[in-house]
């Protein structure tokens, strides 16, 4: 389906003008004014994101691996898939699946596929995460980022699903990639 189909066209906005707000390592806040539909004018404040892939391996006893870290942003240790943003402008995202699958829990996958890209925050943000399921995995050694401080969690499947129904896994990327495999699953 097009992003904006031809009855649409009553609701896009234009752009008038555009500022750069701030340019961080991973974020830069850019400031819009825009024409609304009705002709009035507006502004977007909004960020701009590279983008990130996720992974989430499958081991052939149907028990997955999830990564712990704390999130600064929200406080606390969540449990997660494997991601990690893009590097390069352009870079495949599946590309990018398989070296934060390698980084963060150390397998390889031998056979790896796309179960959907998601908008993160699509109010203020163009974050969009491409999320794989990887299975016929080689263990190897773990190697994350200087900055990354994580530990490997294997778990079932179903309990993960369990930790999704009751609030325990909070992580959009997370919950979303559990649901899909497991419905390719069960």
């Amino acid at each position: 389906m097009p992003l904006i189909e031809n009855d649409d066209k009553n609701l896009v906005e234009k752009k008038i003008s555009g500022e750069k707000v701030f340019d961080g390592i991973l974020l830069h806040v850019r400031k819009d004014e825009v024409e609304l539909p009705n002709g009035h004018k507006s502004v977007r404040e909004w960020i701009d994101h590279p983008g990130a892939s996720s992974v989430i391996p499958l081991l052939p006893d149907n028990q997955i691996i999830l990564v712990k870290q704390f999130r600064y942003p929200v406080g606390q240790v969540t449990l997660e898939v494997p991601a990690g943003k893009l590097d390069a402008e352009g870079e495949d995202p599946l590309v990018c699946a398989e070296r934060e699958l390698s980084e963060e829990t150390g397998y390889t996958a031998g056979k790896i596929w796309k179960l959907t890209t998601i908008a993160t925050t699509v109010g203020f943000s163009n974050e969009f995460i491409h999320l794989y399921a990887a299975t016929d995995l080689i263990p190897g050694k773990q190697h994350p980022d200087d900055d990354e401080f994580i530990n490997t969690v294997k778990i079932p499947l179903t309990a993960a699903m369990q930790l999704v129904e009751s609030g325990k896994i909070i992580d959009a990327k997370s919950i979303i990639s559990i649901l899909l495999l497991a419905k390719q699953i069960y």
